[in-house]
């Protein structure tokens, strides 16, 4: 029994979900599957056109500058953009969305969440200078004049939006199919959508940014008609009309003591995933000049995320099964942490190697494989909650995990002041402290976890 679970007694109420058919069930698998395709699509676009958007937008900033001057430009403004408001956009739109999930319904979030990213995503690709005496000369007035800073809110709004997707649909397809098949359809949906990211990187080689940006929301705003045949879960149903109090408080996951040690080992064991995505991948060229590899060997960034996902979405599936074929998520949870760990080695004796191209992409496959327990964590996150608190605890833990890579982002660059900013190998350095720091958090939060395979969620919180 989860702690202070109860389960459906006297005091609760039975889910009565009514005759869902399993074409029902399988719809749901598929909407949230293609819906996390796109969120990553989208949550990715930045990082993969980060350099060429910057370059045009930071135009004048950049004229006068060396290479390396420009690239340390643009990895802040990077770092900024994504690691920062990207990222805070989600954290607060995990609040937002998960509370709605739990008192408006999981349908309704996926709906919203879609709307809202898609439409900042389509507005990105149309990012300029505006001319201070021209009709949207009102941008100026509210501080949105520069294409800077219409890039700055846009990320922020498209990370709100973002928040919503994947927390909803994990949480829905959990409480519809079985205790049995849970694992397989999360991790149906989660390494379906991992996909997005090599789509992504597909995407972005053939189109310019701008377009980029405009297929990307095209994509979320053209899924909203396949969701209008999704029914709504009736484990949700049953706890809605019982008109239990409390459904969607964000502090009833910080209280009392037992819910917060449950929430935080769920958040602490995924750190690394964004870790290793939001530093060691994302800024992968500053990394490897940083360990001394030479320009015609360095990863561009933009093919590092798309092999690092590559890897990500064959961990989801191998990691998923296994939770399912040893009936463990703990078990498969550690396995792939220590495949992490492993990995991020390699990846820091890269210089030590002097690799070429071709095994510095091998083995940002490998963390990407070794991070892809991220179909688990999801899984894990839901079944860790009563119905009451399900969707909020699916939504922000995720979101708090992708909120992380500003954390990891901000200590990189803290430590790589403390060792020294003319120090040529200083940014590879503070990455690897970074790392050890993210793993043993990781650690601990693994040591917190309870073993959840199998388990009913057709409970809710005391």
């Amino acid at each position: 029994m989860m702690g202070d679970r109860t389960e459906h007694d006297s005091n609760t109420v039975s889910a009565q979900p009514g005759p869902l058919t399993r074409v029902s069930t399988m719809l749901a698998v598929v909407v949230a599957a293609l819906g996390y395709f796109v969120d990553i699509f989208d949550l990715l676009l930045f990082a993969m056109v980060r350099k060429e958007s910057l370059r045009e937008v930071l135009g004048p900033r950049l004229a006068g500058l060396d290479t390396a001057a420009q690239d340390l430009l643009l990895r802040d403004w990077g770092v900024w953009l994504d690691n920062t408001l990207q990222t805070t956009g989600l954290v607060v739109g995990g609040v937002i969305w998960g509370v709605l999930g739990d008192r408006r319904g999981r349908l309704s979030v996926l709906f919203g969440s879609i709307v809202l990213y898609s439409v900042a995503n389509v507005l990105n690709g149309f990012i300029t200078d505006i001319d201070p005496s021209g009709p949207l000369r009102i941008l100026h007035w509210i501080g949105c004049g520069s294409a800077i800073r219409q890039y700055e809110v846009l990320r922020v709004l498209a990370g709100i939006g973002l928040a919503g997707e994947l927390g909803a649909g994990i949480t829905l397809v959990a409480e519809l199919v079985t205790p049995e098949r849970r694992g397989v359809a999360t991790t149906i949906v989660a390494a379906v959508g991992i996909c997005g990211a090599i789509a992504g990187y597909f995407v972005t080689q053939v189109f310019a940014w701008r377009t980029s940006f405009l297929i990307g929301g095209g994509l979320g705003l053209a899924l909203l008609a396949l969701r209008f045949g999704v029914v709504e879960s009736g484990m949700f149903s049953a706890v809605q009309r019982a008109h239990r109090p409390g459904r969607g408080a964000v502090w009833r996951l910080l209280w009392p003591r037992e819910r917060l040690v449950r929430y935080l080992s769920v958040v602490l064991i995924a750190l690394p995933i964004w870790y290793v995505v939001g530093v060691c991948v994302k800024y992968s060229d500053v990394i490897a000049r940083s360990m001394g590899i030479i320009e015609s060997e360095r990863p561009v960034p933009g093919r590092a995320i798309m092999w690092c996902y590559v890897g990500l979405a064959l961990g989801d599936l191998a990691s998923g099964l296994a939770s399912q074929w040893w009936r463990s998520r703990r078990l498969a949870i550690a396995t792939f942490l220590g495949i992490t760990a492993f990995s991020l080695l390699a990846y820091f004796s890269l210089g030590l190697m002097q690799a070429n191209l071709g095994l510095t992409y091998a083995i940002i496959g490998l963390l990407g494989f070794g991070i892809g327990y991220w179909a688990v964590f999801v899984t894990t996150a839901a079944e860790h909650f009563g119905t009451d608190l399900r969707a909020t605890a699916a939504t922000t833990a995720p979101n708090v995990v992708r909120w992380s890579a500003a954390g990891s982002g901000a200590v990189w660059l803290m430590i790589e002041g403390w060792i020294g900013l003319d120090d040529p190998t200083a940014p590879w350095q503070a990455a690897a402290i970074t790392g050890l720091v993210v793993m043993t958090l990781a650690a601990l939060g693994w040591f917190g976890l309870r073993e959840t395979y199998g388990t009913s969620l057709d409970w809710t919180e005391r």
